[in-house]
């Protein structure tokens, strides 16, 4: 299985950062709990940043 260095929760769509006065809180909206930046779950959408640093690295790999 080919592993991918940016698939965790803080490079997702649905990742959620709130400041809060105890800290900070992690949210995931499509899972509804909190999660941790560097969780990882299968239901991951990167963010368009991140599809673009993906194919970029992809594309020197075929060079």
């Amino acid at each position: 299985m080919k592993t991918n260095k940016y698939h965790c929760c803080a490079t997702c769509v649905n990742f959620k950062p709130l400041k809060t006065e105890q800290g900070m809180y992690y949210y995931c909206s499509r899972l509804g709990y909190e999660t941790k930046p560097d969780y990882t779950f299968n239901c991951w959408e990167p963010k368009p940043h991140i599809v673009e640093l993906m194919k970029k690295e992809e594309n020197k790999k075929t060079d």
